[in-house]
């Protein structure tokens, strides 16, 4: 009698005709759905689905076509892989014919199961490529500098000059059937393209923030859909963006360049490419047959928002008959060679909307708009009234006690966005196209009539990273914290990993992304993302080896150099890249500029292996960063530089192993151990294990930072680096982990750790058998904690433990004038502990190709955590539950996966799989360990209880 699997494959074979279920899904070239990419040897993957467990792929065949006929009929004129042994799913490196300039390669891949059998091929997708020789450029740069007509702005006293934005505008005839169209275009600056009026795309702030000198990202657009027959009239409006506009908080200090910093003239480079059903092709490009005139945008800037008067806009400019004969020939722009490349990443878009949950009448035409969430982007504003009528839109994230509109911890950042009234008595609605901002409040004037919830609509702006992550616990307070970081970490990939929205910064700073950047992989896939921002870095790097404080970089002030714990970023995120999606391509390309940051630390400190003190005393400020923002005592910048130094070459080591390079992998490994030698030496008291204060070594009283509390190495910060990064012996480190513990009982069972601290502080906690400890600090809700955030209203990650205190408003007043964002994602760091501790899950190879489930369960406080995560292989799931003397886990393993997961108990009859005993499946257990019962599952989805350890 055929039992239900057999029937089940019986029915499969007959609906199907393959002897296996096993196929590939989400297929993706470059880390992207259907991209246009300019990589001639890009990388494909695909995630494998199945329903039978135990399932991996034997091997796989990708084939490749020239269009989606010979695709279908199987003749793969690029490339036929053929049948490939082995279980590779992503960073399969296409090897076929040489690729073209505007291609399309249509491919598809089908996969063999664990026992030989083929399964169903995927379904079709393609990559296109973009124009990879300089020569298939025709285009000309055009545009127009408006500054010299821009009247001065003062604000806080100081002037703004924001000028108005050009309008260009170009009159074309479509005259045969088109099979093909496609629009490449990029800019100096800011850009919106429209096609008869319509928007092209969906993206904000393109072309994105580069060292412009260095590349300038293009995109390529389907725009067959936006033609008409006959004529039609292709429009672009310009914006001075990172290019030429205010950047970073130049103006504050003072720097003698505020803006410009790349470029005095925003302009377009366009070109339209036509192939006609005929066969025939045809090409518009910029050049100065181009009409140009300014229009209803008088201003706009990234920090300082935008002002649209909506009757000066020409009405009908979209029109084929417009008459512009008063407007000018855009002028073509000299500025030199450029290295034009296809934007790699997710492009900024809308990726929600929020409606207001409460208006505030503050009376004299004043309304407060609270979006109750703290969120980067703009408004879309729905108004009805008369010509000339002006709104005005200011934005905060925070109130003052009065209800009014805090902006000082905006600095210089203006932030405000207007709006004037053409009249239309249908209504109006707006938003703007050059700026955002980092808010929750909005202040509103001018508002003909009373507004309502339907008045402003949020609109939310970030690179559009998909979501990768979850995280859920039966702690309200838990789950909090969780939004939180996932909003803070929204609100700053905005084509860069910022470290705030909304004040007069908003820059890549490296210090935030090293710390955060294997954080942020959990709750997104920002493998493109950071691809194209590790890039930035790499550009940006010092000619003497150092990274910068910040990528891209700009000289936005003369001090900003580099500092021991930033600097790193250039060899820590892309190992971050290559843990959690198996990259070696983004080692190999930046490999040089690593070795040559190696070889600046070599340099810097002097042979010797650590850093002693002063070494860093020449920096502003003295020492470097350090652990910013951490309370109390101050860990000396010379011993988290030795820290940093020896960490990151233990990352080179693995690096270059991963890329064949031997030799250079012993040499880093030596290195690794050379300065964790030379750390012992100097900062450990033999004897005891305790980290070295002695006054004659840092100076007791006196830091290197004005005004802070002097430096000591027995700080919670020091003894958490020496544990997470691997500096100590078994004995050491176990000492290391009492002194850390006791730090923290005698701060009242608080922490005190900072920037370079704090991602660090839970795991050495938990790696030294502290785990309740680690989760009394989770769920503290006193100063300084993320429930004190939470517990202050926070929606988002604050820059300081004490951004704001609800009970003392002359605290908030000092602090919101100088350095205050609460939307900041590097104590956001935490939740790489909760995703790896609370719910278990850690990487045994990069990609997660191999992993293990082991969740540190509390004697107390939460007996729900649900964690899963989206990676390149598929999704991992990991939840459990106690029930009073009971854990009942669930996990999901992705197909071609393998995991050892640890129950938590110790006694193995007590085990129940999938509602049956253990103990009589058949499946082996492994050995004891520390109270965990290891088990090894392929893929599928488990159900476990046991009795609690």
């Amino acid at each position: 009698m055929p039992t239900k699997l057999m029937l089940t494959l019986f029915i499969s074979l007959t609906l199907n005709g393959f002897a296996s279920d096993i196929l590939p899904t989400y297929l993706r070239c470059e880390y992207l759905v259907n991209p246009v990419i300019d990589e001639t040897s890009p990388r494909l993957s695909w995630v494998l689905k199945s329903d039978m467990r135990d399932q991996v792929q034997s091997a796989y065949q990708v084939l490749v076509a020239s269009s989606p006929d010979l695709l279908e009929k199987g003749k793969a004129d690029l490339w036929d892989v053929g049948k490939v042994e082995g279980g590779q799913t992503y960073q399969v490196v296409y090897e076929g014919k040489p690729l073209q300039s505007g291609q399309i390669c249509y491919w598809k891949v089908r996969s063999w199961d664990k026992n030989g059998e083929v399964g169903p091929w995927s379904e079709a997708t393609a990559w296109e490529m973009g124009l990879l020789e300089d020569a298939d450029w025709g285009a000309e740069w055009i545009g127009k500098d408006y500054t010299d007509e821009a009247e001065p702005i003062t604000y806080k006293g100081k002037p703004l000059i924001l000028p108005p934005s050009p309008l260009l505008r170009k009159p074309i005839d479509v005259k045969k059937k088109v099979k093909k169209a496609r629009l490449y275009v990029t800019a100096l600056g800011l850009y919106e393209f429209k096609i008869n009026g319509e928007r092209v795309g969906k993206d904000y702030l393109s072309p994105g923030w580069t060292d412009y000198d260095k590349r300038v990202y293009y995109s390529v657009h389907d725009v067959e859909e936006w033609l008409a027959d006959g004529e039609n009239v292709l429009q672009a409006e310009l914006s001075y963006g990172w290019y030429s506009g205010y950047i970073g908080y130049a103006l504050l200090v003072g720097n003698p360049t505020v803006r410009a910093f790349y470029g005095q003239t925003p302009a377009l480079k366009a070109e339209l490419h036509l192939s006609y059903e005929d066969g025939s092709t045809e090409k518009w490009q910029t050049d100065d047959s181009w009409k140009l005139t300014k229009g209803g945008t008088l201003a706009s800037d990234i920090l300082h928002g935008e002002t649209y008067d909506a009757g000066k806009e020409p009405t009908t400019w979209h029109q084929p008959g417009f008459d512009d004969s008063k407007w000018e020939n855009a002028s073509i722009i000299q500025v030199g060679p450029r290295n034009l490349q296809v934007y790699p990443a997710q492009p900024v878009q809308v990726t929600d909307t929020l409606r207001p949950v409460s208006i505030t009448d503050r009376g004299n035409g004043e309304y407060i708009f609270d979006m109750g969430q703290n969120f980067a982007g703009v408004v879309s504003l729905k108004v009805k009234g008369n010509p000339g009528d002006e709104v005005v839109l200011r934005f905060g994230e925070m109130l003052h006690e009065d209800g009014s509109l805090m902006v000082e911890n905006l600095r210089m950042a203006r932030a405000t966005d207007t709006y004037v009234l053409n009249g239309d008595p249908q209504g109006e609605v707006w938003a703007p196209k050059f700026t955002y901002h980092g808010f929750q409040y909005v202040e509103v004037t001018g508002y003909p009539g009373v507004p309502d919830e339907s008045s402003i609509t949020g609109l939310v702006l970030g690179s559009n990273t998909p979501r990768a992550g979850h995280f859920e616990t039966d702690n309200e307070m838990v789950n909090q914290l969780y939004s939180n970081i996932v909003w803070t970490q929204r609100a700053n990939f905005v084509d860069i990993p910022t470290d705030c929205p909304q004040r007069d910064e908003r820059m890549g700073w490296t210090g935030d992304a090293q710390t955060y950047g294997g954080t942020s992989t959990l709750n997104m896939d920002v493998a493109a993302f950071f691809t194209k921002w590790i890039q930035d870095l790499h550009d940006a790097q010092w000619e003497y080896g150092a990274y910068p404080d910040y990528a891209p970089a700009p000289p936005i002030r003369a001090t900003d150099t580099f500092a021991p714990g930033w600097m790193e970023a250039g060899v820590i995120n892309p190992y971050e890249m290559y843990r959690a999606y198996g990259d070696t391509r983004i080692i190999e390309k930046g490999w040089d500029q690593m070795e040559h940051f190696m070889d600046f630390h070599a340099k810097r400190s002097n042979g010797k292996y650590f850093y002693p003190e002063g070494s860093f005393a020449d920096l502003n400020p003295k020492g470097g960063y350090g652990d910013w923002l951490s309370v109390g005592k101050k860990t000396p910048p010379d011993m988290l530089a030795t820290f940093y130094y020896g960490y990151v070459a233990g990352l080179m080591s693995e690096m270059a192993r991963a890329i064949g390079k031997v030799d250079r992998a012993s040499h880093y490994g030596q290195l690794a151990e050379k300065v964790k030698q030379a750390f012992a030496a100097h900062y450990m008291d033999q004897s005891t294990g305790r980290f070295k204060t002695d006054a004659t070594l840092y100076g007791d009283g006196e830091g290197y930072v004005d005004g802070q509390m002097g430096f000591s190495g027995h700080t919670q910060t020091a003894y958490a680096n020496a544990i997470y990064m691997g500096f100590l012996t078994p004995e050491q480190e176990h000492k290391a982990g009492e002194y850390l513990a006791n730090l923290i009982r005698e701060n009242d069972g608080k922490l005190a750790t900072g920037f370079l601290g704090v991602k660090q502080l839970l795991p050495a906690l938990s790696k030294t058998g502290h785990v309740d400890l680690a989760y009394q600090l989770l769920l503290n809700t006193e100063y300084p904690s993320w429930g004190f955030e939470i517990e202050n209203g926070a929606t988002t990650i604050w820059e300081r433990w004490d951004s704001y205190v609800k009970d003392d408003p002359e605290k908030m007043e000092a602090l919101n004038a100088g350095m205050n964002s609460f939307s900041h994602y590097a104590f956001g760091s935490v939740y790489e502990w909760m995703f790896r501790n609370m719910g278990g899950i850690n990487a045994e190879e990069p990609g997660y190709r191999k992993f293990t489930i082991k969740p540190e369960i509390p004697s107390h406080s939460i007996s729900f955590v649900s964690t899963e995560n989206r990676t390149i292989n598929g999704k991992i799931l990991s939840s459990w539950k106690k029930e009073g003397d009971q854990v009942m886990l669930k996990v999901e393993i992705p197909v071609n996966t393998r995991a050892v997961v640890y129950i938590p108990t110790s006694d193995e009859k007590s085990i129940y799989l999938d509602g049956k005993k253990l103990m009589s499946s058949g499946i082996s257990i492994g050995k004891l360990q520390e109270g965990y019962c290891p088990l090894q599952l392929g893929s599928g989805v488990y159900e476990i209880k046991a009795d609690l350890k």
